[in-house]
């Protein structure tokens, strides 16, 4: 078992950042994959960056690629993910994630029923 507490979202205008927050409690000693989806009410959920707690290798979607960072404190159990340059397709409701394959935060869309997730938070770019 793995819960998952996210902070950090908010409002930004274009071009700004915002960095997000997963604190991680159980199982997470194993190599496994934790990071982010986002979802909004016209998409299906899709993944946008993760990284592996086995070897510290990053998967990130083409869409974000060059201005999303994540890292990791395992010190504090605690995933981050710098966004930068935030544009208003970013816009999302930001989920952390825990054990879904690793192929699956490059973009696609999470199997159904698998994983540990927290409660979400919200991102908002205005233009």
């Amino acid at each position: 078992q793995v819960r998952l507490v996210e902070s950090g979202g908010g409002s930004v205008q274009a071009g700004g950042s915002l960095r997000l927050s997963c604190a991680a409690w159980g199982n997470t000693y194993n190599d496994i994959c934790i990071g982010w989806f986002r979802q909004t009410p016209e998409k299906e959920r899709e993944g946008v960056a993760a990284i592996s707690t086995g070897d510290d290798s990053t998967y990130y979607a083409d869409s974000v690629k060059g201005r999303f960072t994540i890292s990791r404190d395992n010190a504090k159990n605690t995933v981050y993910l710098q966004m930068n340059n935030l544009k208003p397709e970013d816009t999302a409701l930001y989920y952390c994630a825990a054990g879904i394959g690793c192929r699956y935060y490059r973009g696609y869309a999470p199997p159904r029923n698998t994983g540990f997730w927290g409660q979400g938070t919200q991102v908002t770019v205005s233009s």
